[in-house]
């Protein structure tokens, strides 16, 4: 997978449930996101939004994960869990 600067040296930092110990699961849940996404839209900028169901290795409960990539639509540059994310 391929990630930018900005993922590897501040998100995989700020997020506690993407953490560097773990980067196996968690860069394996952005595959599963980019791979099978619930609903994918392009923001103003023309960086990608991806979203999925994983489930949150912290507890088990399944989450929706947000996957921000750039143009190229494979480029991880931000991920997190979207609380807000509604369902169609």
């Amino acid at each position: 997978m391929k990630t930018t600067r900005y993922f590897e040296e501040q998100v995989l930092r700020k997020r506690p449930y993407i953490d560097r110990a773990m980067c196996d699961i968690d860069r394996a849940m952005c595959d599963a996101v980019l791979a099978a996404p619930l609903r994918r839209t392009i923001q103003d900028d023309g960086r990608v939004r991806h979203w999925a169901s994983v489930l949150d290795a912290r507890d088990g409960q399944e989450r929706v994960l947000r996957v921000v990539t750039l143009e190229d639509g494979e480029t991880v540059h931000n991920a997190f869990f979207d609380r807000d994310f509604v369902r169609d």
